[in-house]
């Protein structure tokens, strides 16, 4: 497989100005392990461009996982958008806010907010990144994939200012070992942590993301263990299942055994799903 030469990465703060729905608090960024990331307030996206500019690039917006209490951003999100970028393709880490009360006027949308951003910074950006921006999607790995699965169940309903209007709609969604349901197989920190231990029956609902699937959510490619006890696998099996029912194009890849937040490599395998996921891509023309 060729490698293709990309550009330097750089950081990017997300907004200019104002973050919305932010409180001064006062608390600060710290690794609680390595590759790890607790108390983000300021959101970025670290942009992976290819240096090959004589043809749009399809760009990948990725959101590590977390549990919505940090961020696993080097294992779930660096070292997977470099492989992206290696083959020829844009990717973008989104840092995004982690919920916090004293932070944040509204904590369960700040998420939400910070990927419906990306989504439309990457567009804004398109021209001169040379993306297309039809072949614009978004990646998100436990946590980071019920953001993601928000991202593209949620984005007829806009919670950042978008005056020119740019579609916040994914073209595409991939979700690894994702976090979908918050009332039936749930990974009780994620749901916790993002809408509160005594939520009501119908923000429950609302962020049950299997339950808002439509026509129109992007086609998806997910990929789960078997045997993951954190986030059961009927996550991901209960979102294609909603998917396929709404004549969704999807594919799922469950792997016998694997565990949870194995990254890009099941150790449990030869097999490499990272690869059956560009297969995919191709035969979707992304």
């Amino acid at each position: 497989m060729s490698v293709i030469k990309t550009l330097p990465q750089k950081e990017i703060s997300l907004y200019e100005g104002n973050i919305p729905n932010a409180i001064p608090c006062g608390k600060k960024e710290f690794s609680s392990a390595p590759g790890r990331i607790n108390n983000i307030t300021t959101p970025t996206l670290t942009a992976y461009l290819p240096a090959k500019t004589d043809s749009l690039s399809t760009a990948v917006i990725i959101c590590p996982g977390g549990g919505y209490a940090r961020l696993a951003i080097e294992h779930e999100g660096h070292e997977v958008a470099k492989r992206f970028n290696e083959l020829g393709m844009a990717a973008f880490v989104l840092k995004y806010r982690i919920p916090n009360d004293t932070c944040m006027t509204n904590k369960e949308i700040v998420p939400l907010q910070d990927a419906q951003r990306a989504i439309q910074f990457v567009r804004e950006k398109a021209t001169e990144w040379k993306i297309n921006p039809q072949k614009t999607g978004i990646m998100g790995f436990s946590a980071g994939g019920h953001l993601a699965s928000t991202a593209g169940t949620h984005f007829t309903e806009t919670t950042i200012d978008n005056p020119k209007q740019i579609s916040l709609r994914p073209d595409f969604l991939i979700l690894a070992y994702p976090v979908i349901s918050f009332e039936n197989n749930v990974h009780e920190g994620s749901r916790d942590n993002l809408i509160g231990k005594n939520a009501s029956v119908e923000k429950i609902k609302y962020y049950s993301n299997e339950q808002q699937v439509t026509a129109q959510t992007p086609i998806t490619f997910l990929v789960h263990a078997a045997d993951d006890k954190t986030v059961p696998v009927q996550n991901s099996i209960d979102f294609f299942t909603a998917l396929k029912k709404h004549n969704v194009k999807a594919e799922l890849h469950i792997y016998e055994r694997g565990g949870h937040g194995f990254g890009l490599h099941n150790p449990t395998t030869k097999d490499e799903w990272f690869e059956r996921l560009i297969n995919w891509m191709k035969a979707n023309q992304l």
